[in-house]
């Protein structure tokens, strides 16, 4: 049985033994997306207050935080479109995942976005000030390493599209 440290909207941080981790409440997941078009694949750049800098990421976003009972596929269209601009004609799940299973309960389903078609500006809400990119796949280890040379974090899931550049 764990104990509740501290309870916001979204999050709380639990105690069970010496474990201390973070859960999302209710039974919210995340879509996180792989969207390539025309051999470029959409990436999305933004501050991210927990690491102290913006962020390189794959577009991603709650299932389910404004709409109960949202499917995953009708989840990732949405952020697909606030935060990028582009809307799929198909979302195909890839599966389930752990995004890091000692600190905390999160999981995410991994989506392939197919059919793009540009249909806004992207950016995300008031205040997300989300950058979009649209990198040529060949020359994604090249633009992962200016930005991360430049001071931007990289998110952990981009090892999906770095993988088999760095295990040569």
């Amino acid at each position: 049985m764990s104990d509740i440290a501290w309870q916001g909207r979204w999050l709380e941080v639990r105690k069970q033994g010496p474990w201390e981790y973070v859960e999302r409440i209710g039974d919210i997941g995340a879509a996180v997306i792989v969207a390539i078009d025309d051999g470029c694949v959409i990436l999305v750049e933004q501050d991210r207050i927990p690491v102290g800098a913006r962020s390189l990421e794959l577009p991603a976003g709650l299932v389910g935080d404004d709409a109960e009972g949202e499917s995953i596929e009708d989840a990732a269209n949405r952020e697909l479109e606030e935060e990028t601009g582009y809307r799929a004609d198909r979302i195909e799940r890839l599966g389930a995942f752990r995004s890091s299973p000692g600190m905390t309960s999160e999981r995410f389903e991994l989506v392939r976005a197919t059919g793009l078609t540009r249909v806004g500006d992207g950016g995300g809400h008031d205040g997300e000030d989300i950058v979009i990119h649209r990198v040529p796949l060949a020359d994604l280890p090249a633009f992962v390493a200016e930005r991360r040379a430049a001071g931007v974090a990289v998110d952990a899931k981009m090892l999906l599209l770095l993988g088999p550049t760095l295990l040569g």
